[in-house]
């Protein structure tokens, strides 16, 4: 590492902060704004659930649980194993301190678009769908005496016992509860959150703790450690070296009870999406299509910013280079590598020029 970090390389990094910030924020705002009302029926029983007064997990404490503590244990794992084996014990305490610092703005960047992005887009989808809570009639209190006046569809008027379709206006309360949250169902926002920072969580766990199924590397090491006999052997000696049991000893499963780390932030997403069931908040799509809003969002963020698990060793990628730190220059095949790059593959033949 340099010893002066680029200020340009700064900015960038403070940009990707700002713009996740930005996301974050346009998902509060959408939280704030009045919904599609979908049409519904009033013999409808999925909507006709009780309200429940007090939530069980309420959301500040679920994005407490998602995103702020796993925020917390990242840092202090970092703080407390990071660089780990990787460098000479005589590392300078600066640069040990470049690595963890680092490690941590990799760790919180990541966790933070998952969570901001699977926010957002569960509040925009709740603003463009509309959907009735299971709790929509209670929260509603329905004009039952003037329901013609609000009949916008179904067959009831022509067809004896079949159901009609109302609009929201039939309602009497038209409290907060349900001109803002009645009728935004689709998806779960929880659920999409909680999933998000939780999936991430546990992914970036793995990473760290080693935690992964076995793979086979591209070189085995039987094959490299062999290598010169390999160059005169004949063909059946070199199938029989890539037998079973030497390509057994290139892997091996991780202790069980290393695998409660990663399953507790997964267990935690799932109490809180039942909760949400249990407290007649959503139905089970909205609940299912959250989850996977969240885990999708905390895939690709792990991926942005963490090594692969079973071959990075526990660190995430590293920074940009200076050049490319805003964008990827044409010519360049990542956001990494020097000023001459260009140059010098063309110099030597590996790089065409029309």
């Amino acid at each position: 590492m340099r010893n002066i970090i680029p200020n340009r390389l700064v900015l960038s990094y403070i940009l990707d902060w700002i713009v996740i910030i930005i996301i974050a924020a346009i998902g509060y705002t959408w939280s704030n704004q009045t919904p599609i009302h979908r049409p519904f029926s009033l013999t409808d029983p999925s909507i006709s659930y009780p309200e429940t007064k007090h939530e069980k997990v309420p959301f500040g404490l679920a994005l407490t649980l998602a995103l702020i503590l796993p925020a917390a244990i990242i840092a202090l794992v970092i703080i407390l194993r990071i660089p780990g084996q990787t460098l000479h014990k005589d590392t300078p305490r600066s640069v040990l301190w470049r690595y963890k610092l680092w490690e941590i703005n990799a760790g919180w960047l990541g966790i933070a678009l998952a969570v901001a992005s699977a926010y957002a887009t569960a509040k925009g989808l709740k603003l463009l769908f509309g959907k009735p809570r299971p709790d929509l009639l209670a929260r509603c209190d329905p004009d039952l005496e003037n329901v013609a006046a609000y009949v916008v569809g179904g067959l009831g008027r022509e067809l004896p016992g079949a159901p009609v379709l109302v609009t929201s206006e039939i309602c009497r309360k038209r409290s907060h509860g349900l001109t803002k949250t009645g009728f935004v169902s689709f998806p779960s926002d929880h659920a999409s959150l909680s999933f998000a920072g939780s999936t991430y969580f546990s992914l970036w766990l793995c990473s760290k703790l080693t935690i992964a199924f076995p793979y086979l590397p591209i070189f085995p090491s039987s094959r490299r450690n062999s290598h010169d006999e390999e160059q005169t052997d004949n063909p059946e000696s070199h199938s029989h070296k890539e037998s079973a049991l030497s390509i057994r000893k290139e892997g091996a499963a991780p202790p069980i009870y290393t695998l409660i780390a990663p399953v507790i932030p997964i267990a935690v997403a799932f109490f809180i999406v039942a909760s949400r069931w249990t407290d007649h908040r959503h139905h089970g799509v909205d609940l299912v299509f959250g989850s996977a809003i969240g885990v999708l969002f905390a895939w690709i963020a792990f991926r942005l910013y963490n090594l692969p698990i079973q071959r990075g060793g526990g660190w995430s990628w590293g920074t940009r280079s200076r050049r490319n730190a805003f964008f990827k220059k044409i010519g360049f095949p990542s956001h990494v590598g020097n000023e001459n790059w260009a140059a010098e593959r063309a110099e030597s033949g590996q790089l065409a020029l029309v």
